[in-house]
């Protein structure tokens, strides 16, 4: 595990990114957390620094938003999706649990599948 922040420090609508190999994004989407890989599949940007609405982030350079939940793209540019990592609040402090052998999902546009976020 690795700790992120105090969870106070993550208000709602808000994320924050973790430089690590690869790079990682925790948002708080309306008091549920998640974290996923912090590098659009479509050309590189931080999409810590994208749009957040609901449970889609929304890339800064091309509009390709991301499904938080799986990590599954909804639109194009972007066709291939972002890990996904656990995140859990211990005492305070919001946590993500980073497997580094995680394969990515598939990118079926409409799949669903069990999030990987953590109320806050």
């Amino acid at each position: 595990m690795i700790p992120v922040c105090r969870l106070e420090d993550l208000p709602a609508g808000e994320s924050v990114r973790l430089d690590l190999e690869p790079p990682i994004a925790v948002f708080n989407a309306d008091g549920e957390l998640y974290a996923i890989d912090d590098t659009c599949t479509h050309q590189d940007a931080s999409l810590a620094e994208g749009w957040l609405e609901g449970c889609l982030v929304e890339c800064p350079l091309h509009a390709a938003s991301f499904d938080l939940r799986t990590g599954r793209p909804t639109c194009l540019p972007a066709r291939k999706a972002v890990r996904t990592h656990p995140v859990s609040v211990l005492d305070g402090t919001v946590w993500v649990h980073v497997e580094s052998a995680q394969p990515v999902p598939a990118t079926a546009p409409h799949a669903t599948a069990a999030g990987q976020g953590s109320a806050a």
